[in-house]
């Protein structure tokens, strides 16, 4: 445990008044989430391409939800949805923060955990698995509704296709979900990366507008940006939290 480091990360947080927070997988491995692209994600999988008979890429696309919905449902619903994971003492931590604090959290996480978990300030690059929409009427639906469904779910009301709120391949991030990243880095005055490698943009070219001096990167992997930060964590990230006041 490198105590002397997270009583510096201690001291910058109280110290700040405009906080932004990076959060990627590593945040939610804690919660029983695995990582997509780690060794055995399912990006890298060979068992899960044999048994789905396409790879990540091609069935996480706008096309094949298109094209092969019951296909891209079958998968979602089996290797992308984790009903049992909770956020996890990180998620609990930055909740709290943003009582007394400045805090915006852009994640590139899609399991909605930072909202579960009571934070309000967050921009999900990638969409959350939380929000569900009609395609046709655009009737709003939660994860539970969608999953208490057989096969591909269809809105109650007018019997269109739900599509889940997050960003697949082919599609594009909100603009207004990047331009409020870029303002709310720019006049942050402390920028701490949770679980990210940053190497997935464009949530990683995010660090290029802060102007700030202290940096903060918490990730098990040495990341490209290391050389910039202030204090850099390679520990458990469940464990610097517990230890932050």
């Amino acid at each position: 445990m490198q105590i002397e480091k997270i009583k510096q990360l201690q001291k910058l947080i109280d110290d700040a008044k405009n906080i932004v927070v990076v959060t990627g997988a590593g945040i939610s491995t804690a919660s029983g989430i695995p990582d997509i692209r780690s060794k055995d994600g399912a990006a890298n999988n060979k068992d899960l391409i044999k048994k789905y008979k396409y790879d990540y890429e091609t069935i996480v696309s706008h096309s094949f939800f298109m094209y092969h919905t019951e296909d891209f449902y079958r998968y979602y619903k089996e290797q992308m949805i984790f009903k049992n994971a909770k956020p996890n003492v990180a998620h609990e931590y930055l909740a709290k923060l943003e009582k007394r604090k400045n805090v915006m959290i852009i994640t590139q996480n899609i399991d909605g955990l930072h909202t579960v978990a009571g934070s309000k300030n967050v921009v999900e690059f990638h969409g959350s698995t939380q929000r569900n929409t009609c395609m046709d009427c655009g009737e709003k639906y939660t994860l539970e509704q969608i999953m208490a469904q057989d096969g591909v779910p269809h809105c109650t009301k007018c019997g269109g296709i739900i599509k889940p709120d997050v960003i697949l391949f082919e599609e594009g991030i909100d603009s207004m979900a990047i331009h409020d990243s870029v303002h709310a880095t720019e006049n942050a005055d402390l920028l701490i990366v949770v679980g990210s490698s940053l190497v997935v943009y464009p949530a990683a070219g995010i660090l290029n507008y802060f102007r700030g001096n202290n940096l903060v990167i918490i990730n098990r992997d040495p990341t490209p940006y290391d050389a910039y930060a202030k204090i850099v964590i390679r520990d458990d990230i469940r464990e610097v939290f517990k230890n932050l006041i």
